[in-house]
């Protein structure tokens, strides 16, 4: 059963997004298990991964909140989904002016990040970089301990024991 989501659920954020409406309008077409391997628990730790590398690295906290709010928001299956990153940027460019409020550049970074999420790659931009250390931190979910030579970032290298742990765990960021 999914936790009910209200204006007042608390989420990690940073304040200019309505986070749980956000949460609520993508759950309103989730093809899979909200709370499964790819779904709310992971998206949460996620973003909350994302935030802690950022404040670190100087990355743009909203487009890393959002990211990991939709990076897996438009998968279809649990396995192999090639197109699910750049489904979720599209999905997100889809709200934009309603629920997504970005510049033209910030949302070009969620948008990329989302797209190139899985291919593994590794880069110098702060916001891309926390994002997608922050779902390789995440992969103690499915029993795979994080490389660090495939993080982008030493923030996210720094945190791999407590991420590792949490993702471990299946934790809830909301009961924190």
């Amino acid at each position: 059963m999914t936790q009910a989501l209200t204006p007042t659920t608390t989420l990690p954020g940073t304040g200019l997004h309505d986070h749980p409406a956000i949460l609520k309008r993508i759950l309103d077409s989730y093809a899979l298990p909200p709370n499964g391997t790819h779904g709310i628990r992971h998206w949460l730790r996620v973003m909350e991964n994302g935030l802690r590398i950022a404040r670190v690295t100087g990355g743009d906290e909203e487009v890393v909140a959002l990211f990991g709010l939709f990076h897996d928001s438009r998968r279809i299956n649990d396995y192999q989904d090639s197109g699910h990153g750049l489904r979720g940027g599209d999905f997100a460019s889809e709200l934009r002016g309603t629920l997504v409020h970005l510049s033209g550049d910030q949302f070009d970074r969620l948008h990329e990040a989302c797209r190139l999420h899985t291919k593994g790659l590794i880069t110098e931009d702060p916001t891309i970089g926390a994002c997608w250390d922050a779902d390789r931190l995440d992969l103690g979910r499915v029993g795979i301990t994080p490389d660090p030579g495939l993080l982008c970032t030493s923030a996210a290298r720094e945190l791999i024991p407590w991420a590792h742990e949490r993702a471990r765990r299946d934790h809830d960021p909301r009961k924190d």
